[in-house]
Order: C-alpha cells, then structure tokens, then sequence
C-alpha cells in the first residue's frame, strides 16, 4: 500500500512512507515516479517487504528503499537530477555508463547510464539534488549560470578519503537533522542545509568546472563592475553578501574582490557600507530639512547599521560630524 501522510510522534518527524508492501512492480513504478524511470529484473525470489521512505523532498532529496528481493535496476538516462547512492545494508554493483564501480558507494548525474543490482538484504539512501539546486551552488562559483550540466568526472565516491568520510557524516547529521522536532518549524535550516550539502559536494568531488574557478582570471570588465556597483545600489538595504554581488555581477568572487581592488582600491562589501552610509547622510540631511521624520537610530537601522557605537565613529571619520549633528543642522 502507498501513504502520503507526513507521520510526527512524540514531537519528532518521522520519514514518510511512500511505499510498503511485496508488489515489487508497484514498487517500480512508485519509485520511478519519484525519482527516475528504470527496467526492473528480479532475480530470486522476494524475502522481505519492499519499503520506499523519504526523509526530505525538496531541492535536495532524501530517501531510502528496500526491494527485499535480489534485482537489477537499468537507468537509460538519468533526468535532470543528481543522484548518491548511499548504501547501508547488504551488497550490490554498480555500473555506470559501461564501468564497474568499486563499490556502490557513487554519484551519478544527468544523462548517465546506470546499471544496478542489489541482493535481497539490500538498504540504500539516495540524496537525490535537483540541477536547479546545482547550477545554482556552481552559479554563485563562477560568477553565471552553467551553460550545461555540471558532470563529476568519476562517479565512484571513495570511502577511505578522510573529506568522503567527513561529507558523509554531513549528510548523516541530515538525517538527524530531519528527524528531530526543530525540522518541524518553520525556517530556513533545511533550505540552507540542502546547499550545504551540494556545495560540499562540489569541494570533496572532481567534476567538470574545478578547472573553471581558479581559472577565472583576475580581470574584470566595466561592464561587470558596473552591474555590481549597480546592485550594490539598488539592494543596499537588503541583506547582501559578497556572493549575491558576484553572482549579480557574473564573474566569480576571486575576481570581484581583485576588480574592486584594482579599479576602486576597496572590497565589495565595503563599497557597500559606504553606499549605505551616503544613504544615512541623505536621510539624516532630509530630517535636518523638515523633509522627513525619525530618529537618528531608525534611519541607521534602517540602512543596515545596528551597532551604533561603530556606526557613529564611522560616521564621523567620513563626514567630519556625528550623526546627530547632521540630523539636528550643525556643522
């Protein structure tokens, strides 16, 4: 039988279970819908129930599955997913596109042929990471979205090296993460978690762009310190962080940093600062004036500013003044 109903006992989440039951077809299909359409082969006879779980469905994906019979699962063509196989139970091989892996232990991407088969006593994770969710980790790296799928240059993941072990433990502390009553609330945690876990990925595993970032270069065009500078402008009252000015600039962080070295002998952020601080005079300037009203506190923190001992020191250093001279017309 399918349920759809998000189990919570004792103030803990508790996975979804999406399939249960010895109807290894039905079993196929629901897992294919999921995930990734595929030929199934059963090899033995069936010993125990099949089971499909997720833990988390998102931009990243969390499941594990139980066929409880030997099978060979045929992939063509991976769709627009990347797709860890986390085995934890039992044993299987793994072939993808034509090579035998060493151990199931892989990642597998978009377009990828992949050959599975699993005995009986089998239990697998997947972290299933949508493209989306990876061209957008690899767009903050380089600077613009990918023009093509990113692809990691060998599938297996080895489980001897200390950073796989490590990133491992990361997608455990996930799962944890999942069960526990803070995934019950509201928030941000599993949305930064997701990327967290891509872009970890991205630094533990050789794929198609590693080349790409150290090779950006170090110079940047007009044409993409005016997009920053012009981003800098239009969300100074945002928070910002030097990873949304690259990325708005497209060119990587490396090269931001070295164009507003080069070209306007500070950082991007503070170029940013400044940007809001010529706010806070403007306004400041406009109470002196009658033109607005507020308070010297509100129009700081208004712009970002919320530690005002610094912010008035700053203040000062810049335009000769405090702040609340400039808002009361002294000079």
């Amino acid at each position: 039988m399918t349920v759809d109903t998000l189990e919570q006992g004792n103030g803990r989440a508790e996975p979804v279970r999406i399939y249960e039951g010895r109807d290894i077809e039905e079993m196929r299909q629901v897992v294919g819908g999921r995930l990734s359409p595929h030929r199934l082969t059963v090899l033995g006879a069936q010993r125990t129930p099949s089971r499909f779980r997720a833990f988390h469905e998102g931009a990243v994906g969390l499941y594990d599955l139980v066929y409880g019979a030997p099978v060979r699962l045929l992939v063509q063509e991976l769709p627009d997913f990347y797709n860890v196989v986390l085995p934890q139970a039992g044993a299987g091989l793994l072939v993808v596109n034509g090579t035998a892996l060493p151990s199931p232990l892989c990642v597998a991407g978009p377009g990828d042929v992949v050959s599975m088969d699993w005995d009986h006593r089998a239990v697998n994770g997947s972290l299933a990471m949508s493209r989306a969710v990876v061209d957008e980790v690899t767009a903050v790296r380089l600077g613009d979205v990918p023009r093509e799928p990113l692809r990691f240059r060998r599938p297996h993941l080895d489980r001897a090296d200390p950073a796989v072990r490590s990133w491992l433990a990361l997608v455990g502390a996930f799962r944890q993460f999942l069960l526990s009553p803070l995934a019950l609330r509201p928030g941000l945690g599993v949305r930064h978690f997701e990327r967290l876990l891509v872009d970890t990925l991205l630094d533990v595993h050789v794929h198609s762009w590693n080349d790409e970032v150290p090779g950006l270069g170090t110079t940047m065009l007009p044409s993409a310190l005016r997009r920053a500078t012009e981003y800098c402008a239009d969300h100074a009252h945002e928070p910002v962080s030097v990873s949304d000015i690259a990325q708005a600039a497209r060119v990587g962080v490396r090269t931001l940093r070295e164009g507003f070295r080069t070209h306007l002998d500070t950082t991007p952020l503070a170029y940013l600062r400044r940007v809001r601080l010529d706010r806070v005079h403007h306004d400041l300037t406009a109470l002196a004036a009658g033109r607005a009203t507020g308070s010297v506190t509100e129009v700081a923190c208004r712009w970002g500013f919320t530690h005002l001992g610094r912010f008035s020191a700053e203040y000062r250093r810049v335009y000769g003044r405090l702040p609340s001279d400039t808002a009361k017309g002294r000079s």
